[in-house]
């Protein structure tokens, strides 16, 4: 980088001039946004959070995904300005869908532009994600959001180029959340621009289980075990929490925290739907990658969707997006 003041104002232009057919860096208002609206009117979406998390949500933003995104800075929630111009840019007349992480500044800041947009008459209605079931379920305040924001943002996504109304979106929306739980575990934390090395220091031969997007520490530490093992850690929470051994059908998202070698996330991904099948559970979709990050975290994120053939269907629809594509 240049300099740690700069590295998101350059990371948004990168992005830009990278893929200029599908997004665009208002830089004034410090939104990513769709470079063509759509030809009809439609439910917009916006999201937000903290940069250091990307492709989230900066590389959603395009056709079948976000209309616009906030970037705020390294783990730090976007501000209000941010959050309305997206919702201004995001308004095509059938009113905006907020895609909330389980963050205290993002409910806060979205829920106060969310006010002060209703009382300029755009119809605001508002979603929080909270997948991350490494908290127990008597703590649902403090599950925070993880993979299932991508999940939601796909879905919903395509539910609102399909023309579907703004409580029809949010329904989607809703019931994607709560089909969905995720479980993450660290090899290290991240360096974070401004401090320069890592918040805080990992035996090697150790692991967090429980971690999420921001460079925390997880719930508690283990010594380092097999790829089998871990991917049991990943699927237990939420397989008692959605009942895998259902004949259930599952989307399953693995990403890496930012450092996580292809080479392993695969492998790793292979041991889990083995795993599942198992157990008489199906990955009938799994996307694989460093998908929400935690700047240069080596680690992962697993997510678990369960999925009926509307959300399979609304899955399978095109985007086109800098982070995803298909279908056109």
């Amino acid at each position: 980088m240049n300099a740690p003041e700069v590295v998101v104002t350059e990371y948004l232009l990168g992005l830009e001039a990278a893929h200029p057919e599908v997004i665009e860096f208002n830089q004034e208002s410090r939104i990513i946004q769709r470079r063509s609206l759509p030809s009809q009117p439609k439910v917009g979406l916006i999201s937000g959070g903290g940069s250091g998390c990307e492709p989230m949500h900066s590389g959603y933003v395009g056709f079948g995904g976000l209309d616009a995104a906030c970037p705020g800075e390294i783990f730090t929630s976007p501000v209000p300005a941010q959050i309305m111009a997206a919702t201004q840019r995001a308004n095509m007349g059938r009113g905006v869908l907020y895609v909330i992480k389980n963050f205290g500044g993002e409910i806060m800041n979205f829920g106060l532009s969310a006010e002060i947009m209703k009382r300029k008459g755009i119809e605001i209605s508002k979603v929080v994600v909270n997948d991350d079931c490494s908290f127990p379920a008597d703590q649902l305040d403090r599950r925070r959001g993880l993979g299932a924001t991508i999940l939601v943002e796909k879905i919903a996504g395509a539910a609102a180029e399909r023309g579907d109304n703004l409580s029809q979106v949010t329904a989607i929306a809703k019931k994607v959340i709560a089909n969905s739980r995720s479980f993450g575990i660290a090899f290290n934390s991240c360096t974070t621009p401004k401090l320069g090395r890592p918040i805080f220091e990992m035996p090697e031969d150790e692991f967090d289980i429980g971690t999420g997007i921001g460079g925390d520490r997880g719930h508690l530490r283990s010594k380092m075990v097999s790829a089998d093992d871990i991917a049991d850690i990943l699927i237990k929470q939420p397989a008692l929490e959605l009942d895998f051994a259902s004949n259930k059908r599952l989307i399953v998202l693995l990403s890496g925290l930012g450092s996580t070698p292809s080479i392993e996330l695969y492998t790793l991904s292979g041991i889990i739907q083995k795993k599942l099948e198992s157990n008489g559970t199906l990955a009938v979709r799994t996307l694989v990658g460093n998908l929400i990050t935690s700047l240069d975290s080596f680690g992962v994120i697993a997510t678990f969707l369960i999925a009926d053939e509307e959300l399979l269907e609304l899955y399978d629809s095109p985007i086109n997006t800098p982070s995803l594509r298909w279908g056109r």
